[in-house]
């Protein structure tokens, strides 16, 4: 059976909330809040527009509005009672934040932020409230910054080739590098650091040792991965830059490899004696082992032999002496006879 104790307590409260609603002004009537489903893009030093609508469309004017940042009280912008509030206002938008009231009667509001920077990237949300009842939405804001232009510069010969620099800063989020050839095909081995200043803001070093004396131009070029844009500088590498091979240095690579042939034909060599003695000594164990075995047998037959033939002289003997005492016993038994007749 059901249990029903707590229908009084409903059967109260109901009344109140409508009446709390019909003084307030406010109504039960229920909404989602919608935000955009791609992030927004925004440019460093350039306008943020966050914007959010409630479906189905009604009228926002007389509806409390609130974009925050991961907590409630981390206000961005608050809208209650047909004006701006600022006491919970974080101190970071203060005089950058701004309604857009244009479509407001139709139920789509607007945060303007102004001056955006690195500090604003990342995730909002939007709430709207009439009276007990609210939604919220979730929104990203990507905030993406092309900074200075890449300088490329030789900074001398290493490892048989020529070191080029390039160097970049003021990118936001970090960029992307790349080097190209004169004919546009990439290096792919190249060093890169990245560093980051107090206003987050990215500067990139990338490091490329050329060994190519005919490659001529290289060309270093910054992309920003959220905006698309990209910035590049080539430089030309002269062939009298590249380090001249020395003769003695090929006298003494030639010399090297020479020399680890005749070490490695040693070696295979020592390897290859080292099997046939090993062989050998094998085949004298088995040989040594058979002669052993031969030798066994050949003492075991022996010893079978000798055990043979003590018994046939043992049985021998036995006979003997058994033949020499049987006419003995006869004797002596007809001696007793003839003695008891007489």
């Amino acid at each position: 059976m059901e249990d029903l104790s707590c229908c009084p307590v409903l059967c109260r409260l109901t009344p109140l909330l409508l009446l709390i609603q019909l003084l307030t002004g406010g109504s039960l009537e229920e909404f989602s809040v919608l935000g955009p489903s791609d992030p927004i893009v925004a440019v460093l030093g350039g306008d943020a527009v966050l914007s959010c609508r409630v479906f189905p469309a009604m009228n926002a004017e007389d509806m409390e509005l609130r974009w925050f940042r991961s907590k409630f009280s981390e206000a961005v912008f608050i809208y209650q009672n047909r004006q701006e509030q600022k006491e919970e206002q974080l101190a970071g938008y203060a005089g950058r934040a701004s309604l857009v009231r244009d479509f407001l009667s139709q139920g789509e509001a607007a945060v303007r932020i102004g001056q955006v920077q690195v500090s604003d990237n990342g995730l909002y949300t939007c709430f709207f409230r009439k009276g007990v009842f609210y939604e919220e939405a979730s929104l990203e804001l990507k905030v993406a910054g092309v900074g200075s232009a890449p300088e490329v510069r030789i900074t001398g010969p290493e490892e048989d080739g020529i070191r080029v620099l390039c160097t970049a800063s003021g990118w936001f989020p970090k960029p992307q590098v790349q080097w190209r050839d004169g004919s546009g095909e990439k290096f792919l081995a190249f060093s890169e650091a990245h560093t980051q200043d107090a206003e987050g803001l990215f500067s990139v070093e990338a490091a490329l040792v050329v060994r190519d004396r005919s490659v001529g131009n290289v060309t270093c070029s910054v992309l920003n991965p959220v905006l698309g844009q990209e910035k590049a500088m080539a430089i030309f590498i002269p062939e009298p830059f590249f380090p001249q091979a020395s003769p003695w240095k090929v006298a003494f690579l030639v010399s090297l490899t020479v020399l680890m042939l005749l070490v490695l034909g040693a070696g295979c060599y020592i390897r290859r004696e080292h099997s046939i003695k090993l062989r050998e000594m094998e085949e004298k164990r088995h040989l040594w082992q058979a002669k052993e075995e031969a030798r066994q047998t050949k003492e075991k037959a022996l010893q079978d032999r000798a055990e043979l033939q003590a018994q046939l002289n043992w049985r021998k003997d036995v006979y003997l002496a058994a033949s020499t005492w049987k006419p003995e016993a006869s004797f002596s038994e007809t001696s007793v006879f003839k003695g008891l007749s007489t």
